[in-house]
């Protein structure tokens, strides 16, 4: 650590903590607004220690909440806005099918996100996807939306364009202290910098940052299995076609839904994941026992076994990833409660890379003292109770 003399000084118009993909997209639409924008990362990039890295993401139309599918085609568009800055593509449409018992919820909630959605049964299923197998009294959602975005491609895509507008991204760079006033202060190991407005959006380690500003987030990180299932077959189970990405709600075994994606990152591969994990500190994600049950890996291979008979039984691959959740699995996008200046994107629970383009536009607007471009209503802090605490 530098000495005290040592440290760089240096004042911005905006700062922002964490270089995941929210907060690159936050810093993004600061740029583009001229505002010169430091954007800091604890660790050396790239790298995998959070929630961002990684081939694939699904994107879709089709979400139960009503706020994040009228988000969606904004952060559609904003995507396709990356890719023609960029000059490479981000996304492959896929279609994703949503798998469930006939009238669940949360399927018919995804079908009116879709404006009606068509309905596959089995027989139709099979038919057009080979390599999927529904059961008595279960259904599909066809959204032709659906699809994969390549995740390392895309962030390094917008850490690009925001260099580009003259943004300054500086990684391996942990924060110390942050000061609150009119003009912040953020001490990190090499450099002490100011600026009149902050976004913290520093995934699993948000809720050590914000703790020293009297805030005690309901923030939960979850180590995540990320797993690769092989084809019995090449080819199968999409028999040569590029199958699509599915989801599987309402299921009694599998209650926090199974996600897939087809076999685009590893050839033969097909990524297969539990949409849970195992409570964890995130500066100890990898210090696993040798032997540790995965209940969710055995799981996912009852699942497989029952509805993608084209894929062995067991995970080729297992890597690792980072949610941070929050209790209803809702995103935080709001002002700290004290410190108007400080704007805080968190929680956003295994579900928010494809929404980052509008998520990343909203923090930047919160920031700015505009009227949000989307209501930021539901992610409030305050839906959370005792979260303010009475010192700092």
């Amino acid at each position: 650590m530098a000495a005290p003399s040592q440290l760089q000084q240096t004042t911005y118009d905006a700062i922002v903590i964490g270089a995941g993909i929210q907060g690159s997209f936050a810093a993004y639409h600061l740029a583009q607004r001229h505002r010169d924008t430091l954007l800091l990362e604890q660790f050396i990039l790239p790298h995998s220690r959070g929630s961002s890295h990684g081939q694939s993401r699904i994107t879709r139309s089709a979400y139960t909440q009503v706020p994040y599918a009228r988000m969606m085609p904004d952060s559609f568009r904003l995507w396709q806005r990356l890719e023609a800055e960029a000059g490479t593509s981000l996304y492959r449409q896929t279609g994703l099918v949503v798998l469930g018992p006939a009238g669940d919820p949360e399927l018919e909630g995804c079908r009116r996100s879709l404006g009606g959605g068509e309905v596959l049964d089995a027989t139709m299923l099979a038919q057009r996807f080979p390599g999927l197998r529904l059961h008595a009294g279960e259904v599909a959602v066809w959204d032709g939306t659906g699809g994969v975005l390549f995740a390392d491609r895309a962030l390094r895509a917008v850490q690009d364009v925001f260099r580009q507008h003259g943004g300054t991204l500086r990684d391996g760079e942990k924060v110390l202290r942050i000061e609150p006033g009119a003009v912040l202060t953020v001490t990190t190991t090499i450099g002490v910098y100011r600026a009149p407005r902050l976004i913290i959006t520093a995934g699993a380690w948000t809720g050590a940052l914000v703790a020293p500003l009297g805030l005690r987030l309901p923030l939960q990180p979850l180590r995540i299995n990320v797993c690769y299932w092989r084809e019995k077959e090449l080819g199968s189970p999409s028999t040569g076609r590029i199958s699509p990405c599915f989801m599987a709600r309402g299921l009694s075994q599998a209650p926090h839904g199974i996600y897939g994606l087809p076999a685009l990152e590893y050839p033969g591969l097909v990524k297969v994941c539990y949409h849970h994990g195992s409570p964890t500190d995130p500066e100890e994600r990898d210090q696993v026992p040798p032997g540790t049950p995965c209940p969710d890996i055995a799981l996912l291979s009852s699942f497989i076994s029952s509805y993608l008979p084209g894929l062995e039984p067991q995970p080729a691959v297992v890597e690792t990833c980072l949610y941070t959740n929050t209790p209803d699995e809702g995103f935080i996008l709001d002002r700290h409660p004290k410190f108007s200046n400080i704007i805080i994107g968190a929680g956003f629970s295994g579900h928010g890379f494809k929404l980052a383009p509008v998520v990343g536009k909203l923090l930047c607007e919160l920031s700015l003292g505009e009227e949000p471009s989307h209501s930021t209503v539901p992610f409030a802090i305050t839906r959370f109770p005792g979260v303010l605490r009475a010192a700092l």
